[in-house]
């Protein structure tokens, strides 16, 4: 497409919705940054202002369009100690080499290394994320007034009922507002958007960290800071995965990468905390109806402008109004599909689903159940590779020559099968033959353990054949393999 043409489409293209969408994530931001704020121990102000900033950039330099980046309980979660240790200044220089790390990361193509993470671990990560969203709207459902309950289920049935009306404005923005005059105009007691901390009321200005400019500062931001970028990226990602799927698009996940780098770089510079993609503020941008780079813009403008310029309105907005969206994104974000799965899915792509959530759920980390979830699909797959292989033998009617044919996949998780079945010091075999026709070879693990297999069977005194290799096979083999060179014993016909 031209430049013209993605101009058009990327900003310009159904610009009322875009605007409303990205109105109703903003409103939901809100609370979402100062409770960040919290757990990272800063200012309210620095994570609504790198929500601002993130949300902003990231709709220009990201690869993803329509999905929401911002300030993240992830990220917050990570930089608490360093902040307790070392002061918030340390942050802002910690996010801006965050910055420098995703960019790194994004030219090296490691957003390739999304290959491994196997379907169960999305479905998994999905579920998790679903139940923790829920889970944090626990503290805003405990010991409150009955009315708070009664507001959230009118939030939902208005979600729920609106979009039967007209779908012309997305229905959680509806809600939000209707509760909202509700409680303003009824002057009904509930926790507010207010009671979560202070608004900001001034525009941030470029701050450049107040930190020494030594080795002795590298050392202590820099664990901070890779770790930040690790778990940024594989958070926004997986997101970038299931907005993917919700728009049936495909998205540019190393520009993403880059382009979460550039984000974070220059939010470190307004003196506020790194942050990634938000799954629940996707969806709400993508059922309300977002799907350009329009409607993450504006939310991020839409934040800044509600911050600063309607402050006093917005501190109003009853609490419970936004509770009932995260639960209808909870609600929208759970695979329920996944549970009638669980009896036609194999064992081992449940296990991994299941304990990518537990891991998730109990850890309160993303990271953490994603790996798990990672390493479990490469031992299951590994092992059921393994089993594939396959090994036959038959010795000639004279009792002289052994033939073994082997075929499958040959790499280091099924060596120690093929050793296993070779017999050695056989009595009155002169000649053994290894024919490999259904055989291939991927790593150095194959290559050695054809090695340790000739020369064992050459220092017996018989004569050794391998035949039958493919181009591939035989070209490892030819590279890596010591059987056939010139200081190896004698005896081997070729291959």
């Amino acid at each position: 497409m031209s430049f013209a043409s993605n101009i058009r489409r990327d900003w310009l293209e159904n610009p009322g919705r875009e605007f409303l969408s990205g109105l109703m994530v903003a409103l939901a931001l809100i609370p979402e940054a100062i409770g960040f704020s919290i757990v990272a121990g800063v200012d309210p102000s620095v994570g609504l202002y790198a929500s601002f900033s993130i949300a902003c950039i990231i709709a220009i330099t990201g690869g993803r369009p329509g999905m929401i980046s911002a300030a993240t309980a992830s990220v917050a979660v990570l930089v608490g100690p360093l902040v307790r240790n070392h002061g918030v200044e340390y942050l802002f220089a910690a996010t801006i080499l965050m910055g420098v790390f995703q960019a790194i990361a994004g030219l090296l193509k490691l957003n390739l290394l999304m290959r491994f993470v196997s379907r169960s671990v999305i479905t998994g990560f999905v579920n998790a994320l679903a139940i923790l969203i829920f889970m944090a709207q626990l503290p805003q459902l405990t010991g409150v007034p009955w009315v708070a309950y009664v507001l959230v289920a009118v939030t939902l049935a208005i979600i729920y009922g609106f979009p039967k009306i007209t779908t012309a404005v997305p229905a959680p923005l509806v809600a939000v507002v209707l509760v909202a005059a509700y409680t303003m105009l009824t002057g009904t007691h509930v926790n507010t958007v207010g009671d979560m901390g202070n608004l900001p009321s001034t525009l941030p200005m470029f701050h450049l960290p107040h930190v020494p400019f030594t080795w002795e500062t590298l050392r202590i931001i820099a664990p901070y800071s890779l770790a930040m970028a690790a778990v940024g990226l594989l958070e926004t990602m997986l997101t970038a995965a299931i907005v993917d799927d919700m728009t049936e698009t495909r998205s540019d996940k190393r520009r993403e990468c880059v382009g979460q780098g550039i984000a974070n770089f220059f939010t470190g510079f307004i003196g506020a905390m790194g942050g990634c993609a938000m799954v629940g503020q996707s969806v709400i941008n993508i059922t309300s109806g977002g799907r350009r780079r329009a409607s993450t813009f504006i939310a991020g403008v839409m934040l800044l402008v509600l911050m600063v310029v309607l402050g006093p309105w917005v501190a109003q907005v009853p609490m419970p109004a936004l509770v009932g969206v995260m639960i209808f994104v909870s609600i929208s974000t759970f695979r329920w599909k996944s549970f009638t799965e669980v009896r036609h899915h194999p064992l081992p792509s449940t296990a991994v689903m299941l304990a990518t959530v537990i891991v998730v759920v109990w850890t309160h980390d993303l990271s953490k159940g994603v790996l798990v979830g990672v390493l479990m699909s490469g031992i299951f797959f590994a092992a059921k590779v393994r089993n594939l292989v396959t090994f036959d033998t038959a010795l000639s009617e004279d009792g002289r020559e052994r033939r073994y044919t082997i075929g499958g996949q040959i790499f280091f998780a099924s060596t120690d099968r093929i050793m296993e079945s070779v017999l050695f010091r056989e009595e009155g075999v002169e000649r053994v033959v290894i024919d490999l026709t259904h055989a291939h070879f991927w790593d150095i693990s194959a290559t050695g353990v054809l090695d340790k297999i000739v020369l064992r069977l050459r220092s017996e005194g018989k004569e050794v054949e391998v035949i039958g290799l493919n181009q591939a096979s035989a070209t490892l083999i030819d590279k890596y393999g010591e059987h056939d060179k010139p200081f190896a014993s004698l005896g081997v016909v070729g291959h």
